[in-house]
């Protein structure tokens, strides 16, 4: 059945009068006619009862109301729910990090919208490096902060935010340690730590592989390899076991926002607007 069909059907169910079914579904009478009829010659039987002085519905009329509008008001509640969530800002956004550098932006940006949006409630998750995308494709994040680029036709990017230099991270030991900065040429031979993200570089001789940002910089401090970390790493991860030194010829790296296509509503949109502060 077409939906305009199960409109006219269930309204005229209710109202019993072809006048006011028109009037509340905003057609002519004779397009309610209309439909009745051809939805009764689709079923074989007559549906309503039609005299001079009542409609009345019949036996197999009232038997299809009666199996058709509970499966109706299903679709109209989870479509005004569906609506509601792409207009409204209450309820909650769940947002995933990884690394300090994320999370002192997200932190910020939390307190923005909350601000402009206190009914809506900002829930921070902490992942590890390789899980976020599938995390966010599985719907337990609707949004997070994470590196570009993300090649990825079901993810959105949104504006970058953060640009920052590439760094080798090496022990202290390491002869590399002692440069001013490296090319990705002087990589060549070095041992690399495995990890679900970062750069990758030819030449280099896989090494131990790490699941988190802490797991990198303990095995790099063992002497099991080096990695390539973002800029932020001196600030927020300074050790002295452990030398940042710029890989002067990598291409930049990058951080913003990151959702589901299918998931874009009014809480993503307003949470990328606090994070770029417009």
């Amino acid at each position: 059945m077409e939906r305009h069909e199960v409109e006219a059907l269930l309204t005229l169910a209710e109202e019993l009068h072809f006048g006011r079914t028109a009037q509340r579904l905003h057609v002519t009478t004779g397009r309610v006619s209309q439909t009745i009829r051809q939805l009764e010659h689709r079923v074989g039987v007559p549906l309503f009862e039609r005299t001079s002085r009542k409609v009345a519905l019949t036996p197999v009329g009232k038997q299809l109301v009666n199996d058709i509008q509970p499966a109706y008001e299903q679709l109209r509640a989870g479509l005004a729910r569906a609506i509601e969530a792409g207009k409204g800002l209450d309820g909650e956004l769940r947002v995933g990090f990884v690394g300090a550098a994320a999370a002192e932006m997200l932190i910020n940006a939390e307190k923005v919208f909350g601000r402009r949006y206190p009914g809506c409630a900002v829930h921070l998750k902490e992942m590890h490096l390789g899980d976020a995308p599938e995390r966010l494709r599985s719907g337990e994040i609707d949004i997070m902060l994470g590196c570009f680029p993300l090649a990825a036709i079901d993810l959105v990017t949104g504006p970058t935010l953060l640009t920052e230099l590439w760094m080798l991270a090496a022990p202290a030991s390491h002869p590399l340690a002692r440069r001013s900065h490296v090319s990705t040429k002087d990589l060549a031979g070095q041992t690399f730590l495995e990890a679900p993200c970062g750069l990758s570089f030819d030449g280099t001789r896989p090494g131990p592989r790490a699941e988190t940002f802490q797991e990198i910089l303990t095995l790099v401090s063992a002497g099991k390899g080096i990695f390539a970390v973002g800029e932020h790493a001196i600030r927020f991860h300074d050790r002295p076991d452990i030398a940042y030194v710029p890989i002067s010829n990598a291409p930049k790296l990058e951080w913003g926002p990151v959702w589901r296509a299918t998931n874009e509503n009014a809480r993503v949109r307003g949470f990328v607007e606090a994070l770029t502060g417009a």
